[in-house]
């Protein structure tokens, strides 16, 4: 568009500004955290799904730890599909900033781990108080300890239906992701914050075969 900026990288963003930007035409990237929330979801319900519209590129790291849980993928320049295991395998994880594990995508992930087989630890490194989400799983059968900056998860067999609640975006998708693969009834309060985050979200799970509903 014509601006002068420099700095890209590094610590310090230098702008000069101009007399006028000229046009310019941009697609957006695709949200690659609600991406990654659909792969936790096929992983963690032993699913096959199919993501459109979506570089693989940006989510690298969390297709890679899929990987190693036992998940595969068949990728084009512009969709991901992932075919799940019976059971996921255990693994570690250490939230980094981009292109490492991308923080926000830690209880997403954490939630599938729930069910693996193994124990695995996740290490957060980006954020305080991002494992909320696991006192709301522990309802539902979930097996945690929390050391620090350190969770550390047991994987059980299956979860149960309960009441929880969401305390953050992405912790709220992930009690979504739990009770999708629970047994039983999952009703989940404070939507508000899931609702931040996801569009029309109850309405892409349906297509999936979810029954879930909004109220």
């Amino acid at each position: 568009m014509g601006a002068k900026i420099k700095g890209a990288g590094s610590n310090t963003i230098e702008i000069q500004g101009v007399e006028k930007l000229k046009d310019v035409s941009y697609n957006i990237m695709a949200d690659r955290i609600e991406a990654g929330t659909f792969l936790c979801l096929a992983a963690m319900t032993n699913g096959n799904i199919l993501l459109k519209n979506i570089d693989a590129t940006y989510i690298n790291p969390v297709i890679n730890k899929l990987e190693e849980t036992g998940c595969n993928f068949n990728e084009t320049k512009s969709s991901i599909e992932i075919t799940a295991p019976k059971r996921l395998k255990a693994v570690d994880i250490k939230t980094m900033p981009y292109p490492g594990f991308p923080t926000d995508m830690q209880s997403i992930f954490g939630t599938a781990l729930t069910t693996a087989k193994g124990t695995s630890v996740i290490v957060e490194n980006i954020f305080e108080n991002r494992y909320k989400y696991l006192q709301e799983l522990a309802r539902m059968g979930a097996k945690s300890t929390i050391e620090g900056k350190t969770a550390i998860i047991k994987g059980v067999r299956r979860l149960c239906g309960a009441r929880v609640r969401a305390t953050d975006l992405r912790g709220g998708a992930a009690l979504v992701i739990a009770g999708a693969s629970a047994k039983g009834k999952t009703t989940i309060e404070n939507i508000e914050y899931i609702l931040r985050g996801y569009e029309k979200f109850e309405q892409k799970l349906n297509k999936l075969n979810i029954d879930i509903i909004k109220k």
